[in-house]
């Protein structure tokens, strides 16, 4: 009798999988970027302007959507022992307990307790999957975890419940896919037509190149070549121009390139933009940074660091210089040991001390894995009575405080950072196209859709609507093309 209950339970489970339209799926896998290609681009691009998520703590959810600041609010300075404004930093009492009501992004706080370690403790009575929807996943969605929960004695009673584990990698997606069916000289053919004779069919090369992801257009580029002879990019040029071009140029450099790229226009000529060499060299990853260095090289015959020692200095020029190496912890285990001494640390290099030993929070911001800093702005919260961000801005100033601030801000929540930026690139008299571009380009393979999500309820007004309202013509339908509605 009871293995023929076990048999029905077996069969019921397969049903309600089948039923909902669920996948099971191992966790642990990260979004990456596409592959960077080749670096073969001829000089003359315009100038440029200025992982996954980490693994989150014991009973830290994401923030809820009231928690969220008002337009340039954040990172503020809390009353004595007050919370971070900053999206992604732990709220209510004790910085470690998630906030009540609906969860960030329309997910549901988890119903039962967060578990470190990867994932839910096997509870007697229980069988947990992780799993996603049907259908090609874009990137892992391990956050989303199935309870199967059962009697031991007998299985005549088998119940189901599925909620989001904020301890696991947590779930990205990019805007723009692979397209599928993907011809390369049938889309070569395309350019060639928009191109050739009297005028310009932007429309035609706006659906090509938005709805390609960019390994997909290296290939185009260089089918483009091997059919008619010509330099697909050199094309372009000649019949495009303004931000429409710089936004078309930069969506078929190969990603690495590109980061590349904008480093050196960065630093190229008078003066430096520092906000870019903070938004690249702050959030890569470790593979990515050896990637920039190593092309840097290749394509520009510079040494980036040499470049950073001539137009950066103090402080700022060394945590430039720690973040050029590539060598962050990558390990996704949280170690609350270290975490509580690393709080300490920093405690007593600025707020517990006269003057402020910057090295000190140089080495643990550099070396720290973010998930491990998570843990480290949660457990300095209860060492100092203040978040951590707002002690960095008492005491830093300069170029030096928003490098350190966006490491945390991208440890406590990435989309939100990048959100930000957006947000101020277009806020005010005028936009900052450069940086627009360059972020919408960047992340439209990896977490455009988050960015959107946190967006809205950062700045209550969709990413589209803003960038309709501060932009025109074919810039805005390939802006927007590129953003989704």
């Amino acid at each position: 009798m009871d293995i023929l209950r076990a048999f029905y339970s077996i069969i019921l489970i397969t049903g309600i999988q089948r039923a909902l339209g669920f996948a099971f799926q191992p966790t642990g896998q990260e979004s990456v970027y596409p592959p960077a290609g080749q670096y073969t681009y001829p000089a003359g691009y315009p100038p440029a302007g200025g992982g996954t998520y980490p693994a989150a703590p014991p009973n830290a959810g994401y923030p809820g959507a009231a928690g969220y600041p008002a337009p340039g609010s954040y990172p503020g300075t809390p009353q004595a022992g007050g919370m971070p404004s900053y999206p992604g930093a732990p709220t209510g009492p004790g910085f470690g307990v998630p906030p009540a009501g609906p969860a960030f992004g329309g997910y549901p706080q988890p119903p039962v307790q967060s578990y470190g370690g990867g994932g839910p403790a096997q509870i007697p009575g229980t069988w947990v999957f992780p799993y996603y929807t049907g259908g090609q996943a874009p990137s892992p969605m391990p956050g989303l975890v199935c309870v199967v929960s059962y009697s031991i004695i007998n299985l005549k009673a088998v119940s189901v419940f599925f909620f989001f584990s904020s301890s696991m990698v947590q779930y990205t997606q990019g805007t723009i896919q692979a397209a599928p069916n993907f011809d390369a000289n049938r889309d070569a053919e395309i350019l060639r037509k928009a191109m050739k004779g009297f005028g310009t069919d932007e429309q035609a090369i706006i659906n090509v190149v938005a709805n390609r992801s960019n390994d997909q257009r290296q290939k185009i580029k260089a089918a483009f070549k091997t059919m008619y002879g010509k330099d697909l990019i050199k094309d372009l040029k000649s019949e495009l121009s303004g931000n429409v071009e710089e936004l078309i140029l930069a969506l078929f450099m190969p990603s690495i390139y590109y980061d590349a790229w904008s480093l050196r226009h960065a630093m190229k000529g008078v003066g430096t933009q520092e906000r870019v060499l903070i938004e690249i060299l702050c959030t890569r990853t470790n593979q990515e940074i050896r990637d920039i260095v190593n092309c840097y090289r290749s394509e520009f015959g510079r040494d980036i660091e040499q470049d950073i020692r001539a137009d950066t200095s103090g402080h700022f020029e060394r945590l430039l210089i720690s973040m050029c190496q590539g060598n962050r912890d990558e390990n996704q285990n949280v170690d609350y040991q270290k975490a509580q001494e690393d709080a300490q640390r920093l405690y007593q290099a600025g707020e517990g001390r006269l003057g402020t030993d910057e090295s000190c929070f140089n080495m643990v911001l550099a070396s720290r894995s973010f998930p491990q800093l998570k843990a480290t702005v949660e457990a300095y919260s209860r060492v100092a009575n203040r978040d951590l961000l707002s002690s960095i801005d008492r005491e830093f100033s300069g170029n030096v405080e928003c490098g350190l601030k966006a490491i945390l801000q991208c440890a406590l929540n990435r989309p939100a950072f990048f959100a930000e930026r957006l947000y101020y690139s277009m806020k005010g008299a005028g936009t900052d196209d450069s940086t627009l571009i360059r972020i919408i380009v960047t992340r439209s393979e990896i977490d455009l859709v988050q960015i959107k999500q946190v967006f809205t309820q950062m700045y209550q007004k969709t990413l589209a609507s803003m960038i309709s309202s501060d932009t025109s013509g074919d810039y805005r339908r390939l802006l927007l093309a590129i953003v989704g509605q």
